[in-house]
């Protein structure tokens, strides 16, 4: 049987695959929203995985404030939308302290994803958001995160949380 053409999808695989160990902070020095964005973006700035860390940086800071994202289980994705990102990207750091993360209705974080995403790439996204907020659901999983012990450990976690395969209908024809 032939797959319908107007139907993407994104290979599954794992979170793992969309950060490395060294873009792990196992313990924010930042207390703040801001100081924790300046952080993340630094470490995906040194591993090459965005051009630039101040365009992140300050996308993700607009947005959460305009809304937050933080969730109720204690865990915030803040993300940039960027046409210079090439690919999907993130950054995640942990505080042993509750960070009160947003600028409204602040919640209390003890992780942080910064997502670095190409303008164009919803369906990425989608897996991704979708592979971090079943994370974020997992009491069991999360616990292990608060006590990891280093940023290896951190990443050999993030080995075990599956992307979903994400399928998007295109919503005009080449041919429109």
């Amino acid at each position: 049987m032939q797959s319908d053409p107007s139907i993407t999808s994104t290979p599954s695989g794992m979170l793992a695959d969309f950060t490395s160990e060294s873009m792990i902070v196992p313990r924010l020095r930042g207390r703040d929203t801001s100081s924790v964005l300046h952080e993340l973006s630094k470490a995906l700035e040194k591993e090459a995985c965005i051009p630039g860390m101040l365009p992140v940086y300050q996308s993700a800071l607009n947005r959460e404030y305009l809304v937050s994202t933080a969730m109720d289980c204690g865990i915030a994705f803040p993300h940039a939308r960027l046409p210079a990102v090439n690919r999907i990207c993130f950054a995640t750091g942990r505080s042993l302290e509750p960070l009160m993360w947003g600028h409204v209705n602040p919640q209390p974080v003890h992780l942080v994803f910064l997502v670095a995403v190409p303008a164009t790439d919803s369906v990425g996204y989608l897996a991704l958001l979708s592979a971090l907020t079943k994370l974020g659901k997992n009491e069991v999983l999360r616990r292990r995160f608060l006590a990891a012990e280093d940023a290896a450990e951190i990443y050999s976690l993030l080995k075990t949380v599956e992307l979903p395969i994400v399928r998007s209908a295109e919503l005009l024809s080449p041919t429109a």
